[in-house]
């Protein structure tokens, strides 16, 4: 089993470069200006035209969605495509890799790192369903590309966990919810990039509108927020369970507060006329840069939660 989830590992490393340097190719048509569809289409008349009216109706007939025709290249279908074989790819590894260690596949720094990768993957490829940001693919893809490479050189050896944890229930919910939320919280930085690119007055039309990374980097985070607060709150009562303490400042903590904090304030300015657009995006690359701290702080600073394997 261990076998089989590395040949696949290696295979979907392989497929989201290939994927990475698609996606480079075809934000590099649309700003060259080759593409194969007209940018805007005529949006459709929602269902409730006519019948409701007033704030609900407007916000709604406001919101981007796939009404928004997205640019396209020679390129698009194939990293799409691609995109999913790497989900799949990595996803299946994932499973061997569980199979084979009876837990969560995320017990020390080379599985954390590949779930990492797979949870951006998969957050991206659901959301570019929803919205038209394939434009942007080359961003979400790179991140996971650099972890992947990274967890590439990492032991990956099959060993007994140490005793503090070796509880598979809490590892696999606790770590899993940490992974999911950095994944998701990864297109919204990748929107908040492109927001900040981009800005209010869409200065590329080969670019998403700022609205719609503007409502991309929203659902992330509405979607990302509550599961990482989950994450710190059965963390906590882990930590009570394996330390007899709830909460110790450990850095790994540490790291963790502050980045929930940091999106809690994001959630808060994005409706506040003065931090509204290019400050909220900020925010995003400032929250992301947190989740990158709390994900390899036990690398840098020494604390209980060095189980990196390292």
């Amino acid at each position: 089993m261990a076998q089989l989830a590395q040949l696949l590992f290696s295979v979907g490393v392989v497929v989201v470069a290939l994927t990475f340097a698609a996606h480079v190719g075809h934000a590099v048509m649309l700003a060259n200006g080759r593409r194969t569809l007209p940018r805007l289409a005529a949006a459709p008349q929602p269902a409730f035209a006519g019948v409701v009216s007033g704030s609900f109706a407007e916000q709604a007939a406001q919101r981007p969605g796939r009404e928004t025709i997205e640019p396209t290249s020679p390129l698009s279908g194939v990293s799409t495509g691609l995109g999913w074989v790497a989900v799949a790819l990595l996803g299946m590894s994932l499973v061997f890799r569980a199979l084979s260690v009876g837990r969560g596949p995320w017990g020390n720094m080379f599985e954390f790192t590949v779930a990492f990768g797979f949870t951006i993957l998969l957050g991206y490829q659901l959301l570019e369903r929803r919205y038209p940001i394939r434009s942007l693919g080359f961003i979400p893809f790179g991140v996971a590309l650099t972890l992947l490479l990274y967890a590439s050189s990492l032991p990956n050896e099959v060993k007994p966990l140490v005793p503090a944890l070796q509880n598979a229930p809490l590892l696999t919910i606790h770590v899993g919810m940490a992974v999911t939320a950095y994944g998701i919280f990864a297109t919204a930085f990748a929107a908040g990039v492109g927001y900040l690119v981009q800005g209010q007055h869409d200065r590329f039309s080969w670019l998403p509108t700022h609205k719609v990374l503007d409502e991309v980097a929203y659902r992330s985070v509405i979607i990302g927020f509550p599961i990482f607060a989950t994450m710190i709150i059965l963390g906590s009562w882990w930590a009570s369970i394996a330390w007899s303490r709830y909460w110790g400042w450990d850095p790994k903590e540490t790291a963790a507060l502050v980045t929930w904090l940091v999106y809690a304030v994001y959630l808060h300015a994005r409706n506040q006329k003065a931090w509204a657009g290019r400050p909220a995006a900020l925010l995003l690359v400032v929250g992301f840069g947190m989740v990158l701290v709390t994900y390899s702080g036990s690398l840098w600073f020494s604390g209980l939660h060095a189980y990196s394997g390292l």
